[in-house]
Formats: structure tokens, sequence, C-alpha cells
């Protein structure tokens, strides 16, 4: 645990300045409207914790600040490293509940993996996050605190975190509005001033959030957790592929291409005996073929407490991986980092160690 996540128990009413736009940003009486990007400038670039650190606004405002609002929306941050020097994040939020985020530094960048929700409604069977359930949505400043608690955490600069995945904990389109915001926020100048292409957001499929998604003029990168070709392999391990068959997901993808013209990722959880068959990566290929530009990840299944899956050899995810290669397709095969300290893809289960 570390300074930043700790709010007393009569911080538990007021609202995080990390849920406002840059606009929006409480002001002193009378207040020139330039005194927001200082506030702005104070949270977001200078990382501060506290209210009396911000020297150049007046003692008043401050003061104000401090009586009203809070900066952090944590009650409580747990850490638990990786060997390959990823880092779990364990967050107790104002109520009590938790959720999760991944720290990954790499030599050219660092990633932050974030949740938009306490636990998930989707449901799929072989992610430990789906066995949890669903708690709630995050909000704009649960969501966006992530990134600001690991900086701090981490001894880094908020803005030296350039590459942000929404694939953790929560179907961020079933958070829809706070998870764009926070986004808005993200790439916002006087934020932390993302570039949205470095912005990857992840959804098991939903046709008409991805079509209102791509109304928001957002350059991001999408991510589709397809994982099967056909309808009946599907239905056999996520629940929302009953309400949304294949052929929408990709109807609503062509909307995407369409108004956002950029590569999307198509997310693809190797199982051993499901959806690994040579026929199956033909299938796959030809239900891809109509759209532009997509790659595709192969992500072997990462072990998880009493989950009966397992993840496809070695042998089979090669020969599925040729399939597509012959088919003209873009494919790699994604090894998740974090697994022995629970942080892989599909292993968020807010475990204690």
């Amino acid at each position: 645990m570390n300074d930043f996540a700790v709010n007393s128990k009569k911080n538990e009413q007021k609202k995080s300045l990390y849920d406002f736009t840059i606009d929006d940003l409480p002001l002193a009486k009378n207040a020139p409207k330039f005194r927001r990007k200082q506030l702005a400038n104070w949270l977001y670039e200078k990382a501060a914790q506290d209210f009396n650190a911000m020297t150049n606004l007046g003692a008043d405002w401050r003061q104000e600040l401090s009586e009203n609002y809070i900066i952090n929306p944590f009650k409580k941050i747990e850490s638990f490293p990786s060997a390959d020097d990823s880092v779990r994040y364990l967050f107790t939020l104002e109520d009590g509940l938790q959720t999760e985020a991944v720290y990954m530094p790499y030599k050219s960048r660092k990633t932050v993996c974030l949740s938009s929700m306490v636990g998930c409604p989707a449901g799929c069977a072989f992610c430990a996050t789906g066995a949890l359930g669903f708690g709630r949505n995050l909000s704009q400043a649960e969501i966006v605190g992530q990134i600001m608690a690991i900086a701090f955490a981490e001894k880094i600069q908020p803005k030296e975190i350039r590459n942000v995945v929404l694939m953790g904990m929560g179907e961020a389109l079933l958070n829809y509005d706070n998870a764009v915001s926070a986004i808005r926020l993200m790439i916002n100048p006087d934020a932390l001033d993302m570039s949205a292409r470095r912005i990857t957001l992840s959804t098991v499929g939903l046709p008409k959030q991805i079509k209102k998604l791509a109304k928001e003029g957002l350059p991001l990168v999408l991510a589709i957790s397809l994982h099967a070709p056909d309808d009946l392999t599907r239905k056999e391990i996520i629940p929302t592929a009953n309400a949304h068959p294949v052929s929408e997901i990709i109807e609503s993808l062509y909307d995407w291409q369409r108004l956002i013209n950029r590569r999307m990722t198509i997310e693809y959880v190797m199982l051993a005996g499901i959806n690994d068959a040579e026929w199956q990566a033909e299938a796959l290929a030809m239900v891809l073929s109509k759209l532009k530009t997509v790659h595709v990840n192969l992500i072997p299944f990462n072990s998880w407490g009493k989950s009966s899956f397992k993840s496809s050899d070695k042998h089979a995810i090669r020969k599925f991986k040729k399939v597509l290669e012959q088919n003209r397709m873009e494919v790699s095969v994604r090894f998740s980092r974090g697994q022995d300290a629970g942080a892989a893809c599909g292993q968020l289960a807010l475990t204690q160690s």
C-alpha cells in the first residue's frame, strides 16, 4: 500500500476531481477560466495528491477544494509484481468493492491495462473475471485514476504512460458513457495528452454499441474478443453470443471501419479441443475476409483456479496460425505477461497474492 491510496472516512462522499472534464473543473468564485488549466496542470502534469501543494492557486480556493473534493478515488491500493516486471494493482473503492489494473513496462513504452467495471457481466467461460459476476460500473474518476495511481506508485510521470488498453475487468461498451468520457480525458491536451491511436478498447462484440462508438470519431484501436468463427462454438464459451451472432458483429465492424478507417484486432483465446481445429481457422479467415486491415491475436489460454479449460499446444497454435497466414491474414501469437502474479489475460480475479 502507498500514501496515494489512503482516503479518510470523511472523504467518502466527496467527488474526485478526476470525474470532471477540464472545462468543468470547479473554480473559485469570480476566478478567470484559465485557472482551470492551472488546476489541470497540477492534477495531470504534476500528479499532485495534496491541494496544499498547488502553490500558484489561491489559498482560499485550495481550502475550498480540499473541503469539497478529493483527488484520489481509492481507499487502498495493493501491488503484486511479476518476475517479468509487470505489476498487478488491486484497488479498493470507496464502497469497499474492488477492481484491478496491470502495469506493463517495455523497453520502448509503458502500457497500462485498465478495468472499466467491478467484475464483468459478459460471463466468458474461460475468463476468471467472468466467474466473479458483475459488481458495478466504474466512474470516470475510477478509470482514469488507475493510470494516476500506477504512475504515482511506479514513481513515473503520468505522461510517461503512452499506451492504454481497456482490457481489464469488465465490458467497456456496457459502461459506455464513463468509458468514453475517460478516454476523452486521456486524450485531452490539458490532461494526459495521449494519442487516441494508442488506446485500445476491447469488447466481446456488442453491435449496437460498436456502431455508436464509431460515430464518436475516436481513432481508437478496437479489439474484438471473438474466440470462435461460428455461433455454435461461441455460444459454448460466451453467453452473450446467444444475443449477438457472429454475422451481426462483423456487420457492425464494417460500420466501424467505414467511419474510423483503422486497423482492428481480433482476440482469439486458444482452447484445446474447442476452437483450435484447422476448419475453424479456415472459417475464421472466411468470416474476416470482407473486413479491411485486421490483425488476429492468438492468445494461449492462461489457466486459473478451477477452470477446466486447457490451452492449445504449440503444435495446434502453429497450425492454426499457418492456415490464417495462407489465407493472407495478419496474425501473431500473444503470450500474456504477469502470469505468476495473476495478471495475465483472463486471470484477473481480485486475488490477494
